[in-house]
């Protein structure tokens, strides 16, 4: 499924609908280039979540943690040099958690990453000022968030 994100607003929009329905134990994969909006969605996923702290990028700092309905472990794997380096941060312990994982990069550490997790892809129309959010994946917690973005997204033209 491909949504249209037209301004922040629908941004704001797609991620909460994502936060809202996630259930423990899942894992969204992040990725896009420099700027294409990855933390920004993260953050509104994070509102979805009810998270009320301001989540912010965790590429320096590799992992950040915040509570919330579920508890959310934000991961950047840019900095990576190997697969190797996500376990010595205790990956395992926070893929294998009852809180939600989102890794921006995740094509970095590709082997590590569960069949069910949801992937998103962002691309950017700078001409334009739109994002593209390709969002697939396998297992009822994507079809669950397939059903509920449909629900918005497609009576307005954007999937």
């Amino acid at each position: 499924m491909i949504i249209t994100s037209d301004n922040l607003q629908d941004t704001d929009k797609i991620g909460k609908i994502i936060g809202e329905n996630l259930k423990s134990g899942t894992v969204i994969c992040l990725e896009g280039d420099l700027g294409a909006g990855k933390t920004t969605l993260t953050q509104s996923i994070a509102k979805g979540l009810m998270i009320d702290d301001y989540v912010t990028s965790p590429t320096f700092t590799i992992i950040k943690e915040y509570s919330g309905r579920l508890n959310l472990y934000h991961m950047d794997a840019y900095r990576l040099d190997s697969e190797d380096d996500m376990y010595d941060l205790g990956y395992d312990e926070y893929i294998n958690s009852d809180g939600v994982c989102i890794i921006e990069w995740a094509s970095k550490i590709k082997g590590l990453i569960p069949k069910t997790a949801i992937n998103i892809r962002i691309s950017i129309d700078f001409e334009n000022d739109k994002r593209y959010m390709n969002i697939d994946g396998k297992g009822e917690q994507f079809d669950i968030i397939k059903e509920e973005l449909g629900k918005v997204f497609s009576l307005r033209g954007h999937i």
